[in-house]
């Protein structure tokens, strides 16, 4: 079985974001740049059906820009196999990463995507189910848990009423939460060796895809500022604030 894995680039969840002077978006010039926290959950799944002997082959893709070779090296230093990364400078929309993706998927005859649920950055979370319909492939989405059960992937997720189980028939595609499992940090010898690891390089116009955005950003503002807490005397006195004031009760 082969499974992909495709990882984005983002700013670092421990960075604080600023937007650029211009509020024409995120200002990402001198800070740290790592891989998507789910998007290291779905490597960390990838390399444990490997170990268990399921998979054959663990493919790590990443669609962005040059820098994001980076980011495939740290999934090629956590046990992925080889990496494919499309190169480009657009700041792609879901769909777009979708086709891409599904010709990558195709490409390499994949059997089984995982992939993190969003992305912290944009906070899209589309991409997962726009490849899944692209491919004709059952998904399970926002997964706690996977196993192959006969020819079968048996995903566990969270609902409103607990716990619910799907059965997907392969191919099949799964976005991972962050409850899955818990990510291994790489060993300096895993990557040394990740450096020595191929990384087949394509651009969007390698597969025919049309990168033309649909969505336009007026602009990008910084959160409100929150206002500072105020202390009460008394319970009364909070009970007043709540009622007279805030209108909540």
């Amino acid at each position: 079985m082969k499974v992909l894995v495709p990882v984005k680039r983002v700013l670092d969840y421990n960075v604080k974001a600023r937007v650029k002077p211009d509020q024409s978006g995120v200002d990402l010039s001198n800070v740290k740049m790592s891989m998507n926290p789910f998007d290291e959950i779905a490597v960390e799944e990838a390399v444990r059906l490997q170990e268990a002997g399921t998979a054959t082959e663990t493919i790590v893709v990443s669609i962005g820009p040059a820098k994001a070779q980076e980011t495939i090296r740290t999934g090629l230093a956590m046990g992925m196999d080889r990496g494919v990364h499309v190169q480009t400078d657009e700041d792609l929309e879901p769909l777009a990463i979708a086709k891409i993706l599904k010709a990558v998927a195709e490409a390499e005859g994949a059997d089984l995507i995982v992939m993190g649920k969003q992305a912290i950055d944009n906070d899209y979370g589309a991409t997962g189910g726009m490849l899944a319909a692209l491919l004709g492939w059952p998904i399970g989405s926002a997964a706690n848990s996977i196993a192959l059960d006969g020819g079968a992937l048996s995903v566990v997720k969270e609902v409103d009423g607990g716990l619910q189980t799907v059965k997907l028939q392969m191919p099949a595609l799964v976005t991972a939460d962050l409850r899955l499992n818990e990510p291994r940090y790489a060993s300096l010898p895993n990557i040394m060796k990740a450096k020595r690891k191929p990384i087949d390089a394509k651009t969007p116009a390698d597969f025919g895809v049309d990168t033309t955005p649909r969505l336009k950003t007026l602009k990008v503002t910084e959160p409100a500022a929150r206002e500072a807490g105020i202390k009460v005397e008394d319970a009364a006195a909070l009970v007043d604030k709540l009622k007279n004031e805030a209108g909540v009760i």
